[in-house]
């Protein structure tokens, strides 16, 4: 199967490396360490997940081990200075863990030569330093590999390795571990005298952690600061799905280079398609858009594996088996996999114009970065979806929008607000900007994207986290802090979750309209307003633990 085939079927974890996951451990180490006499033993590897199970960490694509970090513990003094390789592995390959040693050393690190490319080596440093943090260890060490120095036998290892730290050269080992945040501490003599590629030298190689605390430390596993990031997209013409998708890698490019956690784009951000459409009637139209949906959900699922990024696709048209029309918000987390949340609302001129469909059913999603739910525009001007994902724990709300007059965009914003307060949660509006005079009725965009906070102490006064320029494209950002949410809504000045009078009033979500909306007369609207009022009341959800 090769490369292209596997990312469409992406499903990635990171998990403990398990005495049963040897074989294929094996295999990998085998074919990665062809030259350097492959694989450690089986001894060797259980030894290790004995002495240290948390700092043998594995990445797996479904079940399929595709790349591993092995670590020991050692006394940060003496490994800090000049050793060798013996001094970590002792006869019969007998790692040499210290139980009470205060660093983590880096024994191995490896990924499957089929799924290089996709930056799938800086999880595995990532969970190592995460380690290395919650266990409040003083630094991670390795002695590291200079594969690239017998190309250059004119230079010592002192001038080679300046030349890596100023990209003059590349080497594929040393570069990686510079590029994680990894300094050159040392150069070690004979650490390894079978290395051939490096002369027998490697660096000593330090990351510092810096929330280190010697004594009385105790661990937090819990992520409470999260980075988001919008996206305020201008609408332009293009020609080619292709020159609109480089436009969302350049942006979720610039969204991995702040180390943003999420990245969220706009209702309709492919709009500008529909211009290539030969028909100008606007039914033909969104379904010839629609025909690139499968196509721009899959390809954007794979820049959030490359770049790191949970992306947040706006919203597209999705045409059904059944030849239904529906606006649909796709969730692809940086682990391949992907989630959908149908538009509940449709606007008058989506249902006329477009013969657009609702959906028929909201959820709060896991993610590596909290519990989050999306709302498709008109959606959020509706309080009891917010409301119902408020008491099923969401922290944070993304609202990708489109309005097309300050108006429209008002009701959006001004309802984000609400239900930022309402519900005591963080609420993001996205929308795009510019005008698009060869699509008819979606030529002119108004927004003003802005993230929301409960109004409290803890948040900024006017509850505006970030906010952006009106109808101009740019990103923006802010750190939101989950733990903030458990305090507000425990011990804030008011308690909106909390003090629902659940003894009068409840919400309940019905399994399945009885039917479409649009087919729906006006009387049977109107009869159909109170049905949500009745139902038994969730307990218990407005608190977390």
């Amino acid at each position: 199967m090769s490369k292209v085939e596997k990312i469409d079927d992406f499903h990635l974890t990171i998990a403990e490396i398990k005495k049963k996951d040897y074989p294929q451990l094996k295999s990998l180490m085998d074919r990665v360490y062809a030259n350097l006499g492959g694989s450690w033993s089986k001894t060797t590897i259980n030894t290790l997940i004995d002495a240290f199970p948390e700092g043998q960490i594995a990445l797996f694509d479904h079940d399929q081990l595709i790349g591993i970090v092995l670590s020991m513990r050692v006394d940060y003094t003496k490994f800090s200075n000049p050793h060798t390789y013996d001094d970590l592995i002792g006869q019969k390959e007998i790692i040499r863990d210290n139980p009470k040693g205060d660093a983590i050393y880096g024994l191995d690190a490896l990924i499957d030569p089929e799924y290089r490319g996709y930056r799938l080596g800086r999880r595995l440093y990532d969970a190592r330093k995460e380690l290395c943090r919650q266990l409040n260890f003083r630094a991670i060490l390795a002695g590291g590999r200079i594969p690239n120095y017998y190309n250059h036998k004119d230079l010592t290892p002192g001038e080679y390795i300046d030349a890596v730290e100023s990209q003059e050269i590349h080497d594929s080992a040393l570069s990686f571990q510079l590029s994680n945040g990894f300094i050159v501490k040392r150069i070690l003599t004979a650490y390894l005298p079978d290395d051939k590629q490096s002369k027998g030298f490697a660096t000593l190689l330090e990351w510092a952690n810096i929330y280190y605390e010697p004594q009385d430390y105790k661990p937090n596993t819990r992520k409470s600061e999260v980075r988001i990031g919008g996206i305020q997209w201008q609408m332009r013409e293009v020609e080619s799905p292709e020159e609109l998708l480089q436009q969302v890698e350049f942006f979720v490019d610039i969204m991995a280079d702040y180390n943003s956690d999420f990245a969220c784009l706009p209702e309709f951000f492919n709009a500008p398609l529909m211009g290539l459409c030969e028909s100008t009637d606007q039914n033909i139209a969104i379904r010839f858009l629609a025909g690139y949906t499968e196509w721009f959900k899959n390809e954007i699922s794979h820049l959030a594996v490359t770049y790191n990024v949970n992306v947040i696709c706006g919203s597209m048209p999705l045409l059904d088996e059944e030849d239904t029309l529906y606006n649909v918000s796709y969730l692809c987390r940086r682990d391949g996999t992907v989630e959908e949340q149908r538009k509940i609302h449709i606007t008058p001129h989506e249902r006329s114009a477009w013969v657009i469909e609702g959906g028929d059913k909201v959820e709060v999603f896991d993610t590596d970065a909290g519990r989050i739910g999306i709302l498709v525009c008109y959606d959020i001007e509706f309080p009891e979806l917010a409301r119902l994902m408020a008491l099923d724990d969401m922290d944070i709300l993304f609202v990708p929008f489109w309005t097309d007059t300050k108006n429209g965009y008002l009701r959006v914003r001004i309802c984000a607000q609400a239900r930022a307060i309402e519900n005591e949660c963080y609420v993001m509006v996205c929308g795009s900007v510019g005008n698009l005079p060869q699509v008819e009725s979606l030529d002119i965009q108004y927004a003003q994207s802005s993230i929301f906070s409960p109004s409290d102490f803890a948040f900024p006064h006017d509850a505006i986290m970030a906010e952006t320029t009106a109808n101009t494209e740019m990103v923006f950002f802010s750190d939101v802090d989950l733990d903030k949410l458990i305090h507000v809504r425990n011990e804030g000045s008011v308690h909106n979750l909390i003090d629902r009078r659940d003894d009068l009033f409840s919400l309940k979500w019905k399994k399945k309209a009885a039917i479409s909306a649009s087919k729906l007369t006006g009387e049977e609207r109107r009869e159909n307003t109170g049905s949500v009022l009745t139902g038994d009341p969730l307990q218990g959800r407005a608190q977390k633990s």
